[in-house]
């Protein structure tokens, strides 16, 4: 009788015991639940605004877009006296001054970055990595003034030099042939990558001083020197996020709006040289939004918008596409 009792005793303590921690667990389990529902409800508020953002700029360029057909996108004229609006001015200033900016940015990024993390001594890398995460700390409104006040009247002093050795050479030639203005194209580029390299050497930077230590120890004790390690080495470990890094920069130029306005010369006309002025998406909008007073006109601007958008959407699904397609190809050599 007494053993039975004791066993009754023993099951009842496990079940308050059970009980007690189950108990103590379940608001753990609500904290758990709350949070990864929080959690799925911020990230789908994200989706839900982009969406928004496209609906709404369709819905309020439909209308240019309608009206011109695809020869928006083909066509180079822009006069809104007449309401005759087309694209290609800015499209095409957009992505040229953006690829002179990634020209400039990428290399000098990589240079940065590898000094930092690979040869620089101790006690210089902390100011020269606060130096590199102030220059994306200034507004770019002051690169803009920069750029005008400054950066342009020297370097319209330099275009003659350029059209004399540049422009003479056969071909290519025709991209460094113009007036010596200061402003134009490559004065935008120039500036646009100035603006890019502090995030695209933060980023480098950032992953590759994480790249393990043992494996750049082991291609040292081997013989290789620093450019090795860094291209066989610490590139193939750090690809993805060097990639998204130098995206970011991208994305970066494609929308600069108040910087590129001051430089680019803002000119409605399409010219092979690099030296001459022009235009982008975000400069000519900022530039006539206020000036739009006719629903077409508007409609016209609102609609440039929605190709920045979409411009900005597939140079992302590209980089995504590449890096799964370099995954693949690793996957097989493995």
């Amino acid at each position: 009788m007494k053993a039975s009792e004791a066993v009754r005793d023993d099951i009842k303590t496990i079940a308050t015991a059970a009980d007690k921690k189950s108990t103590k667990t379940h608001p753990r389990i609500s904290g758990d639940f709350l949070f990864r529902n929080l959690s799925a409800a911020v990230a789908m508020l994200v989706a839900i605004t982009l969406l928004g953002i496209l609906i709404a700029l369709w819905r309020e360029g439909w209308d240019a877009l309608h009206h011109f057909g695809w020869k928006f996108l083909v066509t180079t004229t822009w006069n809104p006296v007449s309401e005759q609006f087309g694209a290609l001015v800015f499209i095409t200033g957009t992505l040229v001054s953006s690829i002179i900016a990634l020209v400039i940015a990428v290399p000098v990024s990589f240079g940065i970055a590898l000094f930092i993390s690979e040869m620089a001594p101790r006690w210089l890398r902390e100011p020269v990595s606060i130096a590199i995460e102030l220059l994306a700390a200034i507004p770019s409104i002051i690169y803009g003034m920069w750029g005008l006040l400054v950066f342009a009247p020297w370097f319209a002093n330099f275009e003659p030099w350029i059209n004399s050795h540049l422009g003479a050479i056969p071909g290519i030639g025709i991209l460094f042939q113009g007036p010596p203005m200061g402003i134009g194209m490559l004065t935008a580029g120039i500036v646009l990558g100035i603006m890019v390299i502090p995030f695209i050497a933060a980023i480098m930077r950032d992953v590759f001083i994480i790249t393990p230590a043992p494996l750049k120890e082991s291609a040292y004790a081997m013989g290789a020197t620093t450019w090795e390690v860094a291209r066989k080495i610490i590139l193939p470990y750090t690809r993805t996020a060097v990639t998204g890094g130098i995206f970011l920069g991208l994305g970066r130029a494609l929308g600069e709006t108040m910087a590129i306005t001051f430089i680019i010369g803002n000119a409605n006309n399409l010219s092979a040289s690099l030296l001459m002025p022009g235009s982008s998406i975000a400069s000519v909008i900022a530039n006539e939004f206020t000036e739009a007073t006719t629903p077409l006109y508007k409609s016209a601007l609102l609609a440039l918008g929605l190709i920045l958008f979409v411009i900005t959407f597939v140079v992302l699904v590209l980089a995504k596409l590449l890096l799964l397609r370099l995954d693949r190809m690793e996957g097989r050599q493995a």
